[in-house]
């Protein structure tokens, strides 16, 4: 306790510009303190929400004739904190301003949750330990910390998303019972935005909408459409996510927009946000807050994680869950957390954020820092803004947390939230199997239309190989000599083409990660994926295969029948779909370009081993390469079906008539 006391007040001594915790009680003027566009305040510990009146104080009315939804606010509750009640007072809404859809919330509990990922050899050490928090309906909860402190962890175990590997331990309820959140309760947005640059905001949202809802086509327009005004995207609903050669595309801010949005067409009650503000510059990470602290105004529970905040953006937080190697420093409303550090002997100065106090004292990367900046001054003295130890710091904060009035609160709100159960969040059913084949199907067909590298490319490529293949064996003429030069030709052409497809690899990757995005929110699956891209590769297939037989076929000099030409071209089509076919099951097993890349020449190189080239089918050895590699190689039939369609009755004279074969 000395140790702690010591360094507490070295760095109370050391911060000059530091106040005392009375003067961090917030003033009138302090205008990160408030938060913007708010329609009231937020709900205190002392405040319970009845299970009837879940969503937010807001007088609702529907007007007759419109949809549209009119909204006045009512008076702030008056059991707010004390540190609340120096701030300015909500802005109030003019009577009758319309506001977007009204949204069912549902509170959200967490006690004593703790998480423990599989190490190599048994269950390494808590990633998560003994959390305990809530998240209620209409407010905006912050899940904050350095990297690895374990906020997407403790998200993804609110939402009940951790990996089969991981355990949790502890208990996390919805509207005060203990139940698995169903489909369409809740949403999920990662990190990583994945999102189709070759579609326009309101496509890429449309063909969301149709891939998660059941119903008709047309009741799924007006929720597209509210999802964008939600999300404020009205400006950018008709542009390309992507762009063209001729204009840029959406900005990182709006296309993370657009991937929440992506979630709101399920008009969840819930919805979790991982990093919300990953890579945003200050600007559009506070347009991206205001959009959200919306958002959380129309009823709906907002649960997000963030590393850091400039000081506008952290006066729109409600809640904040602050969290160090695992550990929670402080669950509470926001202004409530710098008097916890003020009392903890760590006040904020004033010049500082607090989310940058907040990190600086309890991210162990500082003690590096430290250390190097020891013993070293600079124009002003002493380096002394960082001469504090975390560690120290960490216990600190962790204990004067567990000893507080507000854990205590946090316990009793628990309670409270988790004494009698609330309505229970029901299914709202999904999009059939067979509309989602047929919904992923025409979406791949109009993006593989509009991006040029998909199969334009391959089929520009694919011409100049067969152009290749046809001068070198061309003029071969019709004698016996020259049988043994068509099957190589022949041979070449089949082998060469269905190794040039294995180019279309990285392209399909994008595809595979919108796919994994779909399939972790279970607006997909595995065949439904698999089905609808070998339907859409259809059409450029026998494109492909019309064009490039035709260049070979008439090059070489093939049997000059329009019957046996079609023979061609459909025996041709049938192995480029055969192979499109392995290359989507490798790709989507690896979901890695260079492991994809080095199977699929495997599967390649040993199926023209066995397809009875080089060596005919009945010589091969029978254990493995003629029973059962001859006869699952692909090749094997094709090279076969197109000899006997060029040579099947055909006679030479040699000597006496001679049958061949």
């Amino acid at each position: 306790m000395e140790e702690i006391q010591s360094q507490s007040d070295n760095y109370r001594s050391s911060s000059s510009s530091a106040s005392s915790p009375a003067s961090r009680v917030p003033s009138s003027n302090f205008f990160y303190l408030r938060k913007p566009g708010s329609l009231r305040q937020p709900i205190s510990f002392e405040d319970s929400p009845e299970w009837d009146d879940t969503t937010t104080d807001i007088d609702v009315r529907v007007d007759e004739g419109g949809d549209s939804i009119n909204a006045a606010t009512t008076p702030a509750s008056p059991s707010l904190s004390k540190l609340n009640s120096g701030s300015l007072p909500s802005p109030h809404l003019p009577e009758g301003a319309i506001i977007p859809r009204k949204i069912a919330g549902a509170s959200v509990a967490w006690k004593d949750l703790t998480v423990t990922i599989k190490g190599k050899r048994k269950y390494s050490d808590k990633v998560i330990k003994s959390s305990t928090g809530y998240a209620l309906p209409g407010t905006l909860t912050v899940i904050m910390g350095p990297a690895k402190s374990g906020k997407s962890t403790l998200l993804r175990a609110i939402a009940g998303r951790l990996l089969p590997s991981d355990r949790m331990y502890g208990e996390v309820f919805v509207n005060g019972a203990k139940s698995q959140m169903p489909y369409g309760s809740y949403g999920y947005v990662d990190r990583e935005t994945t999102l189709i640059g070759s579609l326009t905001v309101r496509e890429f949202l449309y063909y969301s909408a149709l891939l998660q809802l059941p119903g008709f086509f047309c009741q799924k327009k007006s929720v597209v459409e509210d999802a964008i005004h939600a999300m404020s995207l009205g400006e950018h609903a008709n542009k390309l996510i992507g762009g063209h050669c001729y204009m840029k595309g959406l900005p990182s801010g709006e296309r993370r927009l657009v991937s929440i949005a992506r979630e709101l067409v399920m008009r969840p009650r819930i919805l979790f946000l991982d990093e919300p503000l990953y890579h945003l510059d200050s600007v559009s990470a506070l347009l991206m807050m205001v959009t959200l602290r919306r958002l959380a105004s129309t009823g709906c529970t907002l649960i997000l994680t963030i590393y850091q905040s400039s000081t506008e953006v952290f006066g729109l937080f409600d809640r904040i869950c602050l969290l160090s190697n695992g550990n929670t420093l402080f669950f509470g409303e926001t202004l409530a957390c710098l008097q916890h550090f003020s009392n903890a002997g760590f006040p904020c100065p004033i010049m500082q954020s607090p989310s940058d106090h907040f990190l600086r004292a309890i991210n162990t990367d500082f003690d590096r820092i430290i250390a190097m900046c020891k013993n070293w001054q600079d124009d002003n003295g002493d380096f002394s803004s960082v001469n504090m130890d975390t560690a120290v710091a960490i216990r600190t904060l962790e204990a004067t947390y567990k000893s507080s009035a507000d854990a205590a609160s946090v316990e009793t709100m628990i309670l409270k939230l988790t004494e009698k159960e609330g309505p229970a969040l029901k299914s709202k059913g999904k999009a059939s199997n067979a509309t989602r084949v047929a919904v992923l199907t025409w979406r791949s067909l109009l993006v593989v239309s509009r991006e040029w590298k998909y199969y334009w490319l391959h089929l520009i490529l694919y011409m100049l190989l067969t152009l290749c293949i046809g001068t070198v064996f061309s003029g071969l003429g019709h004698s016996l000599s020259s049988v043994v030069t068509r099957v190589a030709a022949i041979f070449v052409f089949v082998s060469f083409c269905s190794l040039l497809s294995i180019a279309r690899v990285p392209a399909l990757m994008k595809e595979i990660k919108i796919y994994a995005c779909e399939e972790s929110n279970q607006h997909s699956s595995t065949f439904v994926f698999l089905l609808a891209q070998l339907f859409s590769s259809i059409p450029f297939l026998f494109l492909i295969s019309i064009t490039s037989s035709l260049v070979f076929y008439f090059l070489v000099g093939l049997e000059d029948q329009f019957s046996l030409l079609m023979y061609f071209v459909l025996n041709f089509f049938v192995t480029l779909l055969l192979n499109e076919g392995i290359m989507l099951v490798v790709a989507t097993l690896w979901q890695d370009v260079f492991w994809s890349v080095l199977t699929l020449l495997c599967i390649h190189v040993v199926m023209m081993l066995s397809a009875g080239y080089f060596r005919i089918r009945s010589s091969l050895p029978g254990p493995l390469w003629m029973y059962p590699m001859s006869y699952i190689a692909f090749h094997t039939y094709s090279i076969q079906g197109l000899l006997e369609n060029e040579y099947l009755g055909n006679s030479f004279a040699v000597g006496q008539g001679e049958k061949y074969p």
